[in-house]
């Protein structure tokens, strides 16, 4: 009889340390897998393009360590994995579409906005700037046309061709205060929504 009550007392407790292992050792596993988060998302979610204008953008995220799943995006819009926006957008309207974004073993969908804007012409507005050394310039280049509501952007594309204290913001304004007199041809270019064209400004110091 002393003898059945200690059997009884073993399996028992077999039984409780067996349901408490399994437990323990998804403890123990879940710890030891980490968890890598994409963290934040992306720089810029919404683009503007223009029908018809091959797109040469990218996603930009504010995380390290970040890839793309390639995917269609709009009507001729792709990405691909390095976050690259590229093709030529068939058809203006706004999309909304999800892009893919990993990092490790963690994915997540993040929301784009797609505004395909139709081709409308557009032409600078001034290229030419007289002024006078060692007073402060003012100007603004400028479009005629384009869009209603797109802001269009200005690059220098060759900074040693500006003239010494004179500068062409990304607005398009010429400022600063020449430091000599001389005419020189500065090489700006100009995008409107994915339109681009190269011009040349002109300044004219006395």
């Amino acid at each position: 009889m002393r003898h059945w009550w200690v059997f009884l007392l073993a399996g028992l407790a077999m039984c409780g340390l067996s349901a408490a292992v399994p437990s323990l050792t998804m403890t123990l596993v879940s710890r030891q897998v980490p968890f890598h988060p994409v963290g934040g998302s992306l720089v810029e979610d919404t683009f503007y393009v223009t029908q018809g204008i091959e797109v040469r953008q990218r996603l930009l995220p504010t995380a390290k360590g970040v890839t793309f799943r390639p995917a269609y995006l709009a009507v001729g819009i792709k990405v691909d994995q390095g976050g690259r926006l590229y093709g030529t957008p068939q058809r203006s309207g706004t999309y909304l579409a999800a892009v893919r974004m990993c990092a490790a073993q963690t994915c997540r969908d993040q929301r784009l906005t797609l505004v395909v804007l139709a081709n409308v012409p557009w032409e600078p507005r001034a290229l030419t700037f007289p002024g006078r050394a060692g007073t402060p310039l003012s100007g603004e280049i400028g479009i005629n046309g384009g869009p209603e509501g797109v802001i269009p952007t200005f690059t220098v594309t060759d900074h040693a061709k500006l003239p010494r204290g004179v500068t062409v913001g990304p607005d398009g304004h010429v400022g600063g205060v020449p430091a000599a007199p001389g005419i020189s041809e500065v090489p700006v270019r100009i995008c409107v929504a994915g339109n681009c064209a190269g011009v040349v400004v002109q300044l004219i110091i006395a």
